[in-house]
């Protein structure tokens, strides 16, 4: 069973939260808080993420059967990236389990930019010589951009990343593709984008209209990628709106 952080009362209807690559459930702290007014929020670790367990795969059919265990009810599901790919799986695949699905800059293709670099500086940090965060990110060889979100995942204290980077990197492939699905999630889905990012193109619409047949589509303005981080008010007020639309 994935290893859950959760907020807010639990007689609300529940909202589960899929992390995406290299993230954890803490990552989403700030939006499960805004949230939890309006929802039970349940945030996950995701298999080899946090402090969930260690598994030797990081397929979608796996992932998408961890979401499904944290439910016995139909919940509200929101994934970014890795975790929204997961999530439409899930929703695919016990669409009984759905109410309402956010998915956050992905689409349910196969991209081409492998993260398996991200996981070689990883490993080639030296932790035994690592004593402060600070000194692992003068060290960490990333962008200055993801460097402050790995390191949250790093325990300077036990040395050791919280990340099974040797099963993320065997199943880098798996990762940043997509598996061969059918059926259809036929409850309301909202696709949220950063404005700035590419990950969802208008060419992805056929595919994501054939799966997700009531889909709908948003933006949020000054926002890449990590739009729940770049810009976390306009993230939560578009999910509130059509949480509760």
């Amino acid at each position: 069973m994935l290893n859950t952080l959760e907020y807010g009362e639990a007689g609300l209807p529940k909202l589960l939260i899929a992390h995406g690559l290299f993230g954890s459930a803490r990552n989403w702290g700030v939006i499960s808080k805004r949230l939890s007014d309006i929802r039970h929020v349940v945030s996950a670790d995701m298999r080899n993420h946090g402090e969930s367990p260690r598994y030797p795969t990081q397929s979608y059919a796996d992932m998408a059967g961890d979401l499904a265990a944290l439910l016995d009810t139909p919940a509200d599901v929101l994934g970014h990236s890795m975790g929204g790919k997961a999530a439409m799986v899930m929703a695919l695949a016990h669409p009984e389990k759905v109410r309402k699905l956010v998915v956050a800059d992905i689409a349910p293709v196969a991209y081409g930019h492998s993260q398996s670099h991200h996981i070689a500086a990883m490993k080639a940090l030296d932790l035994d010589a690592i004593e402060t965060r600070a000194q692992a990110a003068a060290l960490l060889q990333v962008d200055e951009e993801v460097r402050d979100f790995f390191l949250q995942s790093l325990d300077v204290q036990d040395k050791k990343w919280r990340l099974n980077l040797d099963v993320l990197e065997q199943d880098m492939a798996k990762i940043i593709g997509f598996p061969d699905v059918s059926g259809q999630f036929a409850g309301p889905t909202l696709f949220l984008t950063g404005a700035a990012s590419d990950y969802v193109q208008p060419a992805h619409r056929d595919r994501i209209k054939a799966l997700f047949p009531k889909a709908r589509f948003a933006k949020i303005s000054g926002a890449g990628h990590w739009l729940h981080a770049q810009q976390p008010r306009a993230f939560e007020q578009t999910v509130r709106a059509f949480l509760t639309s």
